[in-house]
């Protein structure tokens, strides 16, 4: 009997998607139901699962371990794939009927099983997967969900995110999330950040969305930071944003937002991080600033904060800059 080339096709990308696994007995489940269900059938443990699902553009990546001695855990026999795969792996360790280790790799990685059963799942749903890993996002595991959950391409994975900054959830959970907005979410996740800024009630969560911000791959992320600079109502959130431009943003827009903390913000406080944030700039643009500030800010206490900020540094625009002030 003739096997028909469809079949043949799935069979060979299914296998294809299962990662080289080393010291188990793999054995293959074509998944149905939830994924919480899936693992009860499995027994208690211990025993490793998992499953492969597409991982968003632009983080990519082999994520296989390397030892001490520089040994890769790569798959030898894996093309070197120079835009990373396409898929990611994420592996699920059970044990006493509980999720005891989740990890996040690829399918090119070699994997020692550790003489535990591994289950591996063909044929997960993104959406299967989203709404399980939301469930540990939310619990013991937090930390390991979240990572995998904000990598999943499609609709699901903003939805689910979009929920864990609900207000009514803890402020940890919901920095949590607001750092996967920024970091893998583009548009979507800066539209969210946006609106935590304005809803948030906790100072410290805001903060942290400000340090998302920051790290969004869309432009108009820094730009937000930026007028956050100049214009939120918190001081806190004015030094936030201002200590994250002298980081992420060292340009000519962001030493005028710089500079116009040092001379217009209301309170000392921020002007004292903003002096700070010219410390944290490449030199040839800090210490130039620096000492301007220095030499003709109208406040004592700020030109005294630059001379300290230029007292920590070995340029020799500084110790040129003091001899001048000991000839006085």
């Amino acid at each position: 009997m003739r096997i028909p080339a469809l079949f043949l096709a799935l069979t060979a990308a299914l296998a294809a998607q299962q990662p080289q696994i080393e010291n188990a007995r793999v054995v293959s489940h074509a998944f149905t139901g939830t994924l919480d269900a899936q693992l009860t059938t499995l027994g208690a443990g211990p025993f490793w699962a998992g499953y492969s699902v597409p991982v968003l553009p632009g983080h990519r990546g082999d994520g296989c371990w390397t030892d001490r001695d520089g040994n890769s855990g790569r798959n030898p026999s894996a093309p070197v794939r120079l835009e990373g795969s396409p898929n990611m792996l994420i592996l699920i360790r059970v044990e006493a009927g509980k999720v005891d280790k989740l990890q996040l790799t690829s399918p090119d990685c070699r994997l020692d099983g550790g003489n535990l059963p591994f289950h591996w799942f063909n044929g997960i749903s993104t959406t299967a997967s989203v709404n399980w890993l939301k469930t540990q996002a939310t619990g013991e595991k937090g930390d390991r969900a979240m990572a995998p959950l904000a990598l999943h391409v499609g609709p699901d994975a903003d939805k689910a995110l979009d929920e864990l900054t609900a207000t009514s959830q803890p402020d940890k959970l919901r920095e949590r999330a607001a750092f996967w907005l920024g970091n893998a979410r583009g548009k979507h996740g800066l539209e969210t950040l946006k609106h935590m800024l304005a809803t948030d009630p906790s100072l410290h969560v805001r903060e942290q969305v400000v340090f998302a911000l920051a790290n969004s791959k869309e432009p108009e992320g820094m730009a937000t930071v930026m007028d956050l600079a100049r214009n939120d109502k918190s001081p806190q959130i004015r030094s936030k944003a201002l200590f994250w431009i002298a980081q992420k943003a060292a340009t000519k827009d962001a030493t005028q937002v710089i500079g116009h903390a040092i001379t217009d913000d209301p309170e000392r406080s921020v002007k004292e991080q903003a002096v700070f944030a010219l410390k944290t700039l490449p030199s040839d643009q800090g210490i130039p600033l620096l000492i301007t500030v220095a030499k003709s800010n109208p406040d004592p206490a700020i030109r005294k904060k630059a001379m300290f900020w230029l007292g920590q540094s070995k340029d020799t625009r500084t110790l040129d800059f003091f001899a001048q002030v000991l000839r006085q």
